[in-house]
């Protein structure tokens, strides 16, 4: 029993504290392959904001490094304890507060699993828009610490925009309510949306306020077959530029389709190098007109097969499927990493045809998906094997990509947050003076460096 779970059993009791070798190794890493060089000292499991708050004060009196967690889905090492010291598992703080109607907005504790969420405002006929892929299990405090995204970005925008206001917890216990149920606020500094994204440097998310939409009276899903990975590029520009706007908006290879057609029936031929697989909604007019252009969009710039899938369960399985591309990856490969760049829309073509040539000239396998809708694109490195000469090929494509996305005025980062995994590439993209001014603005929240330290940027020796 650590020292450190001791006095946390004086705050919570014993069963909202984990400290044996067996149980705080399980938060040693999130959904990535980063582990932790040193393993939390303690693990507690809050289930109030009061709880929160009187670990933090015990925290910062102590010094001690915090590390906020959700369902630890990430996957750029964000929750991952640099450090040691306590991780706050969050996911018992999982109450859904209010739904409001009227206001139509939703008040939610930070652990709302994101499916439940969802599934109970379909009930109700309502509509939360962001939808990362590991909507089953994350939590909707990770979805905001990280301004998560997901194939609906296209259309509605990721997590950011739907986040009125915040209950959060300081480093020194401090709780604070910035924001609120108003859709608009024009009063001081914005600290709900600079916790935003802060990926749990700055604070902890306890809870938040939500914007709600109706749900969409009609959907309908496209299925178009390329011949090749450039026509997929080209046809998404050209979609693009005509103005329509698809909810969602994917780009896959041929090789994610074979392990799509695991999950879906009837399966898809693979009769072309990419596809593109579309979610149309709106009214029913609405998407009648959209399905139409875009149908005449992608006949005639050659692709080999646009279908139009007017069955709900099959339109279904296709969306599912997508989500579960990457645990299929992982039972055909040895390790994946995805990668997450966001692009100008009219850069894809351009994109693409560099993620081939660092494929070609690295002799890394690099996989290509992405929500090519709103530019976020995510060159997966697979491996077949874990060896030394296959890590070295993986790390150089990895910053030949990030180079070639910044080079297209992109960012290291459209959705998954920066975490570990590309904290030595932040400067890369916003240069020294802005990172002096992100440190300035961390050290006000957190003077003493026990936030998630070693996360968003590369920290000085502690």
């Amino acid at each position: 029993m650590s020292s450190i779970g001791k006095d946390l059993r004086k705050i919570l009791g014993d069963k909202q504290v984990l400290d044996l070798p067996e149980d705080v190794s399980a938060y040693a890493n999130d959904a990535t392959f980063y582990i932790a060089k040193k393993n939390p000292d303690a693990v507690a499991v809050p289930k109030t904001t009061k709880d929160v708050s009187e670990i933090m004060k015990y925290a910062f009196k102590n010094k001690i490094p915090v590390v906020p967690r959700g369902a630890g889905s990430g996957l750029a090492g964000g929750c991952t304890p640099v450090h040691g010291g306590i991780v706050l598992d969050m996911k018992k703080k999982d109450r859904i507060l209010e739904i409001d109607h009227k206001n139509m907005s939703a008040t939610v504790e930070c652990g709302v699993v994101l499916n439940n969420f969802n599934r109970e405002l379909a009930r109700q006929g309502l509509f939360y828009p962001p939808d990362p892929q590991s909507m089953s299990v994350c939590t909707l405090g990770g979805n905001i610490a990280t301004r998560a995204g997901g194939p609906r970005g296209v259309k509605y925008g990721t997590t950011e925009r739907y986040v009125t206001g915040l209950e959060m917890v300081m480093p020194d216990g401090t709780v604070m309510t910035p924001g609120g149920k108003v859709m608009k606020m024009s009063s001081g500094y914005d600290i709900t949306h600079l916790m935003t994204g802060s990926e749990g440097t700055l604070g902890v998310i306890t809870s938040a306020h939500l914007r709600l939409l109706p749900m969409p009276a009609a959907k309908r899903t496209i299925v178009v077959t390329c011949t090749t990975v450039d026509q997929a590029a080209e046809i998404v520009s050209e979609i693009i530029a005509a103005g329509a706007v698809p909810a969602m908006l994917e780009f896959l290879i041929k090789l994610a389709i074979s392990v799509l057609n695991k999950y879906i029936s009837p399966p898809l031929p693979l009769l072309g190098e990419a596809y593109l697989l579309m979610e149309l909604d709106g009214s029913a007019s609405q998407v009648e007109d959209e399905t139409r252009d875009i149908k005449r969009i992608c006949t005639g710039m050659g692709a080999v097969d646009v279908r139009v899938v007017t069955d709900d369960a099959e339109s279904a399985t296709y969306w599912w499927a997508r989500s579960r591309l990457y645990p299929g990856m992982l039972q055909i490969f040895k390790r994946v990493i995805t990668e997450d760049i966001t692009v100008p829309r009219n850069s894809i073509p351009e994109f693409v045809r560099r993620v081939q040539a660092i494929a070609a000239s690295t002799g890394a396998f690099i996989g290509l998906a992405g929500h090519a809708g709103d530019g976020n694109m995510h060159p997966t490195i697979l491996h077949t094997e874990i060896s030394e000469e296959m890590s070295k090929k993986a790390e150089k494509a990895i910053e030949e990509i990030i180079r070639a996305g910044l080079d297209l005025k992109g960012t290291i980062s459209g959705e998954h947050g920066i975490g570990i995994h590309k904290n030595k590439f932040t400067e890369l993209e916003h240069g020294a003076d802005q990172i002096e001014l992100m440190k300035k603005i961390k050290a006000a929240f957190d003077p003493h460096n026990i936030m998630n330290p070693g996360k968003i940027w590369i920290e000085e020796a502690r």
